[in-house]
């Protein structure tokens, strides 16, 4: 998952609204999003190598997502966990607090660069891995934008997203919101970060929708929770190279224990 815009209101009928690109070699095996065979009450696509997630739920109330953190400088272990396992742990722990100050302690250093979201509907966390910097905040109410470097760093398709989430919740969500996501537009070169991946590169990785043959955005996901009716939904559309359509899927989650971030829900 390489972008992600959100609305986050704690305490609302609709406590979170998200949308989400993940970019990811074509050829890397997925099952798109669904309820996970071996453990049913995650919802969410599946990294089919690793095990991991990049988005998904549980149904006790709880959501994670990750992105990773562009920055070739960034050293991790050989034998590095993937970072999709950080959201089915945040999903699966027993204490989902304790688990991500365990994290920010430094058990985070193990992995590769990432920001990982997590939360239960009254609580959200950052987490972010980067160089030099393992820290864990607490997410403030608003609308957020999540990319490759950090939370809301501006970036122009964190602005361009976040903007079509702003642009939803006046308008048509979630339509609006997927519109922004798909726009495969590159970024005028003043403009674009330096993360050391060279001049080419940070232009093809600008669009907020990567198009290629071998890497491109392969999945859009929306998410809108509601308290009060103790669903959240996610629609999930795929893409092929070339940015081709493959399908959509959309599921219904009911959540059992809405506002536990404890132990698994009974």
């Amino acid at each position: 998952m390489c972008l992600i815009a959100f609305d986050y209101r704690p305490g609302s009928s609709v406590p979170l609204r998200l949308v989400a690109n993940r970019d990811e070699f074509h050829h890397r095996p997925t099952a798109a999003l669904g309820a996970w065979e071996e453990a049913p009450d995650i919802v969410g696509g599946r990294d089919l190598e690793a095990g991991g997630s990049w988005l998904a739920v549980h149904r006790r109330g709880r959501v994670a997502a990750v992105t990773n953190v562009r920055d070739p400088s960034i050293t991790a272990p050989a034998d590095a966990p993937s970072r999709g396992l950080l959201v089915k742990r945040a999903l699966e722990c027993d204490d989902l607090d304790a688990w991500l100050e365990a994290l920010a302690a430094g058990e985070g250093w193990q992995y590769a660069g990432f920001n990982l979201l997590a939360g239960d509907g009254e609580r959200l966390w950052h987490l972010h891995r980067g160089r030099e910097r393992l820290v864990l905040t607490r997410v403030a109410p608003g609308v957020h934008g999540l990319s490759n470097a950090s939370l809301d760093t501006p970036w122009p398709k964190l602005i361009a997203a976040r903007q079509g989430v702003l642009t939803a919740l006046r308008r048509r969500w979630p339509d609006d919101a997927l519109f922004a996501m798909g726009d495969d537009t590159t970024a005028d070169d003043a403009h674009l970060p330096d993360t050391g991946v060279g001049l080419a590169l940070e232009r093809r990785l600008s669009a907020s929708f990567i198009v290629g043959e071998q890497y491109g955005t392969r999945a859009t996901t929306w998410l809108t929770w509601h308290d009060e009716a103790g669903v959240i939904e996610l629609e999930e559309r795929r893409y092929g190279p070339h940015g081709h359509p493959l399908g959509v899927c959309y599921e219904c989650v009911a959540v059992r224990h809405r506002h536990d971030s404890r132990g698994p829900a009974a």
